[in-house]
C-alpha cells in the first residue's frame, strides 16, 4: 500500500469518518426509527458505475438499501456465488418477519448517449430487456404472486439522477417528469403500477421517490456541468461491503458474483485509465484498486477467511488488469482491505508475506 497516495489516504479517512457516522446514537437510532417505520428490506441490483448511488439519490439514510453490482447490471440467480447471496439476504428478510423490494435496474443518458451504460454498448434498449428478464427469473425463483419479494424494474437517467419505475402494466412512472406529486399521489400510482403489491410494501418504497424527487430538484438547481454526469472515477473495487462509499463518480464497483470476473475488472480499468487520458482526472494522484471482503464475526475463522479473499481479489485483479491494460500500471495503486458489516470500518490487510495481525 502506498501511504503517500492522496486517494488511498482520501479513502481511509473517508471510511474513518463513515464509520463513526454509521455507529453513531444519531445514525444507529435513525436507522431503527426507518425500519420500525418502513419494515421491507429493499436490495437493489445496479451496474458497477460510480454514477449510480441510490441511498444518495432517494435520500435514503445509509444501510437501508442493499446494493448488488456488477458491470451492466447483469446479474443471473443461476450464478452459485450470487445464487446463494440473493438466498441469505430473501432468507434474512423472512427471518425478521419482512417483505423485499428487489430494484433491478438499467441506466442510461437522456443528452448524450455515451454518456449510458458502456456494458450494454450504450444500446438502452438492451439494457431494458435484459432487466425484465432478469425480473421474471426473481419472479420465478421468489413467487410470481410477490407473496414476499417484488423485483421491480427501474431505469436510472443520470443526467437529472432521476427514477423510472416500470409498472407491470407496461406504464410507467418518470419522476423527472412528476416534481410535484405528493405522497398520496404517489401511493395511488404505486397501486396502479403494482395492482398485487402488498401495502406494507407500497408503503415503503413511497419515500424512495419522494427523496428521489427532492434530489431532482437538487440537481436541477445546481446547474452543475455536464462534465459532472461523465465517468470521473478513479478507483477500481473488487468484492463487496462498500457500503460507506457514498460517493458519486468515485468508484467503479465490481461485485465477485459472475463466472466471468475478469470481464467486468477489466472492462473497469479501461475506464479508469480513458478517465486520465482524457483528463477527467488528475493524473499525479494516479489510480487506485481496491479489494475488499466483508465480514461479520470477529471470533473465530470468518475474519480470517475475509483476509485471505481480499489477498486473492487483489492477485486475480492485477493480472488480470495488467496482462488486458497493461498502460495502467504505472498509474495503479493498490489498497487491500477487509471491512466489518457491523461497523463498516475499513481494515488494510498487509502483503502475503506480512503477518495478519500486523494489518491496520
Amino acid at each position: 500500500m502506498d501511504q503517500n497516495n492522496p486517494i488511498i489516504t482520501f479513502l481511509l479517512e473517508h471510511n474513518k469518518r463513515q464509520s463513526e457516522l454509521f455507529c453513531s446514537p444519531d445514525a444507529a437510532l435513525a436507522r431503527r426509527q426507518y425500519r420500525a417505520t418502513h419494515p421491507t428490506e429493499i436490495a437493489a441490483l445496479k451496474c458497477m458505475d460510480g454514477r449510480l448511488n441510490l441511498a444518495v439519490q432517494t435520500q435514503t439514510p445509509p444501510g437501508i438499501i442493499q446494493p448488488f453490482r456488477n458491470i451492466g447490471g447483469m446479474f443471473d440467480i443461476g450464478w452459485p456465488y450470487f445464487g446463494e447471496i440473493a438466498s441469505g439476504w430473501v432468507n434474512y428478510a423472512i427471518s425478521k418477519g419482512r417483505s423485499g423490494v428487489i430494484l433491478v435496474t438499467y441506466h442510461y443518458s437522456k443528452g448524450d448517449a455515451h454518456r449510458g451504460c458502456r456494458g450494454f454498448n450504450y444500446d438502452t434498449e438492451a439494457a431494458k430487456a435484459y432487466t425484465r428478464d432478469l425480473s421474471n427469473q426473481i419472479e420465478r425463483v421468489f413467487g410470481t404472486e410477490h407473496k414476499v419479494i417484488y423485483p421491480i424494474q427501474v431505469g436510472i437517467e443520470t443526467d437529472d439522477e432521476a427514477l423510472i419505475v416500470h409498472g407491470k402494466n407496461g406504464e410507467t412512472l418518470n419522476l423527472a417528469e412528476e416534481p410535484a406529486a405528493t405522497e398520496d399521489a404517489l401511493r395511488q400510482r404505486v397501486e396502479k403500477l403494482y395492482p398485487d403489491m402488498g401495502k406494507q410494501m407500497a408503503v415503503d418504497i413511497v419515500p424512495l421517490f419522494l427523496g428521489n424527487q427532492r434530489h431532482i430538484a437538487a440537481i436541477r438547481a445546481s446547474n452543475r456541468p455536464v462534465v459532472n454526469t461523465e465517468h470521473r472515477e478513479q478507483v477500481l473495487v473488487v468484492g463487496r461491503g462498500m457500503d460507506w462509499l457514498h460517493l458519486p463518480n468515485k468508484a467503479l464497483i465490481v461485485g465477485p458474483y459472475s463466472y466471468n470476473l475478469r470481464e467486468p475488472i477489466v472492462a473497469a480499468a479501461g475506464i479508469l485509465l480513458d478517465n486520465i487520458k482524457k483528463g477527467r482526472v488528475p493524473e499525479q494522484d494516479g489510480l487506485v484498486l481496491l479489494t475488499s471482503a466483508a465480514y461479520r464475526e470477529d471470533a473465530g475463522f470468518e475474519k480470517l477467511r475475509a483476509i485471505e479473499k481480499a489477498r486473492s481479489f487483489a492477485d486475480f485483479a492485477l493480472d488480470a488488469i495488467y496482462e488486458a491494460v497493461p498502460e495502467i500500471k504505472p498509474h495503479l495503486h493498490l489498497l487491500a482491505s477487509i471491512v466489518d458489516l457491523n461497523t463498516r470500518l475499513l481494515t488494510v490487510v498487509p502483503p502475503r508475506n506480512q503477518a495478519p495481525g500486523t494489518a491496520r
